[in-house]
């Protein structure tokens, strides 16, 4: 029989190799489109339009339409997950109506993003038409934000629930409201756990394909408005790698991708430093 200590020894090396296996593996993936990526990087090819369907030219249409369709999914889906997540842990008590809502939030999160897509492009694109445009930006962003809801509402959920009851108790003892005990306690406590969801449906919307690909429209110009079709840079890389075979353009798209989302995902934990510095 194994002793406690030689077992607690054994897990903590093999949760060691886990950690370690897992940082290796993203180091190698990063490094490998990185250093075939970064080459290809120019000035031009940031501001360029693409030429032969993309075989050449640049990614200055696929980056700004990548910026235009997640300020817009997320503009639509965060008030919607925060506000939802406000109403399950504020202002419900544990029930089957409660209950059903998280199963069922939970078992979204985990239906494979294509049946989003076909689920907007029959709801958005086509019965929606009138109002979306067909294939356009606020099509895309309304089945992105669909995608990113059940991941904003249960990471909001959890951040909430951290905050500890005491200061809702102080609050309303001091004669606040509910509401402003939300908004001017809770909400604010609550804010870094709320950003990560954000994050996290950021990180997934800006990587995603298959769901784009029936309801953004895959457009190589630069869009005029939200009812305009656009390409973002995971569909542009798609498109390039898959369909034109042009390489180098492909790994030079991953690249910028992935120092995009570095750039975020830094940008965000640094505010969100100093906004937990301000509060303390």
């Amino acid at each position: 029989m194994i002793k406690p200590k030689t077992a607690e020894k054994v897990a903590i090396n093999l949760l060691w190799v886990a950690a370690l296996t897992t940082v290796v593996v993203l180091a190698l993936i990063l490094f490998y489109v990185l250093e075939r990526g970064v080459s290809k990087i120019s000035l031009e090819f940031l501001l360029a339009y693409p030429r032969k369907m993309g075989a050449e030219g640049g990614i200055f249409p696929s980056i700004i339409g990548t910026v235009y369709f997640t300020a817009v999914t997320i503009g639509i889906a965060a008030p919607i997950g925060v506000g939802a997540a406000i109403y399950l842990t504020e202002y419900t008590r544990d029930s089957l109506t409660t209950r059903l809502i998280r199963f069922g939030t939970d078992a979204l999160a985990g239906i494979p993003s294509i049946i989003f897509g076909l689920f907007g492009f029959a709801f958005f694109v086509i019965l929606l038409k009138p109002v979306t445009g067909g294939w356009s930006i606020l099509s895309g962003s309304l089945t992105g934000a669909t995608m990113i809801l059940p991941t904003l509402i249960r990471t909001s959920e959890e951040a909430i629930k951290t905050v500890p009851v005491s200061y809702r108790e102080g609050s309303l003892a001091l004669g606040a409201t509910k509401w402003q005990t939300i908004r001017k306690v809770v909400l604010p406590c609550a804010v870094p756990g709320i950003i990560t969801g954000i994050i996290l449906g950021v990180g997934r919307v800006v990587g995603e394909t298959a769901a784009l690909l029936l309801t953004l429209g895959g457009s190589l110009r630069i869009p005029a408005s939200i009812l305009d079709p656009a390409s973002t840079m995971s569909m542009h890389l798609y498109k390039v790698a898959m369909e034109v075979g042009a390489m180098d353009t492909a790994f030079g798209t991953a690249a910028i991708l992935i120092i995009t989302i570095l750039i975020v995902n830094l940008t965000a934990n640094y505010m969100m430093k100093r906004f937990i510095s301000r509060l303390s």
